[in-house]
């Protein structure tokens, strides 16, 4: 059976490279509705990107902010991604997607992507290809038959 095709794609974003200003432009200019932040850990040195800061700037921007903290890479992958070893990042991932919180968020991001609305699943790193949000993606591909749009915010 093929999964019902949602009305919007689901786009992605890192931050890596580019401002708060930057991001949120973006994610303005594509029409997101709802960010969906994919990190285990919300914080960050970089300005803006904090989950208070990033919430109060989209916010501000008429997008609304969600934190699916179960969703985001486990200590070790980061450091598999940090240390470029990006295949035992996605070997560590695919086991942290069988835990039950990340099942749990899984299925409350499907429900989102169905809806229609112009949902986006951020992470820090830029490339889609070295970030655990591009399986992310993939999920609600199979799941939903959602296309996925990578937005690229300008960087510094």
């Amino acid at each position: 059976m093929t999964p019902p095709t949602a009305t919007a794609p689901l786009f992605t974003i890192g931050y890596e490279h580019a401002t708060s200003d930057a991001v949120l432009d973006e994610l303005a200019g594509a029409g997101i509705g709802l960010l969906v932040d994919v990190r285990a850990v919300a914080a960050s040195r970089r300005p803006g990107f904090s989950k208070r800061q990033l919430a109060a700037g989209l916010d501000a921007r008429g997008i609304r902010y969600l934190h699916l903290r179960a969703l985001g890479t486990p200590a070790e992958g980061r450091l598999a991604s940090r240390s470029g070893r990006f295949a035992d990042l996605f070997r560590i991932y695919e086991g942290h997607l069988a835990t039950p919180g990340a099942r749990e968020e899984l299925d409350i991001l499907d429900s989102l992507v169905r809806s229609g609305q112009r949902v986006c699943v951020l992470c820090y790193e830029r490339d889609p290809a070295h970030c655990h949000r591009r399986r992310i993606a993939e999920l609600m591909h199979e799941r939903a038959g959602v296309a996925v749009e990578d937005l690229f915010a300008r960087q510094v």
